[in-house]
């Protein structure tokens, strides 16, 4: 067996925080469990916990970042594999991010700058069409 694919397990589940770590979904598998006690992520609809399982078909769910994951589960891996091969683990349904005008329009107050005054709120309200008038 050749040393790339050592990682691939013949079982057929796996715990779903170890699985979104060997995919590369998350950068350590620590972070992937508390996105799991935070309720970020969900298998099949449902909230998961670290433990449980995932089989080939699921479909796992991951919020992290403001970014919602849609992944299906393909084949079920053991340990982090390099990235050709976590590519062929899951199946990506995620939707496309949103355009890059579309985030850089949005109003961005400065950091430290307290609370927006009323008239700074109409003014944003006015700007993204949530005008009362």
């Amino acid at each position: 067996m050749a040393r790339a694919e050592s990682g691939i397990q013949n079982t057929t589940q796996a715990r779903v925080d170890s699985w979104t770590w060997a995919v590369r979904l998350f950068k350590t598998r620590s972070a992937a469990a508390e996105a799991c006690r935070g309720g970020h992520v969900r298998v099949n609809g449902a909230p998961a916990k670290p433990a449980q399982p995932v089989r080939p078909g699921d479909e796992v769910r991951i919020r992290a970042s403001g970014i919602e994951r849609i992944v299906i589960v393909e084949r079920i891996v053991a340990k982090r594999v390099g990235a050709p091969i976590a590519a062929q683990c899951l199946i990506d349904r995620s939707p496309p991010p949103p355009p890059r005008e579309i985030v850089a329009s949005m109003p961005r107050r400065d950091r430290g700058a307290g609370r927006p005054t009323k008239r700074e709120r109409r003014e944003t309200d006015r700007l993204m069409g949530r005008d009362e008038s």
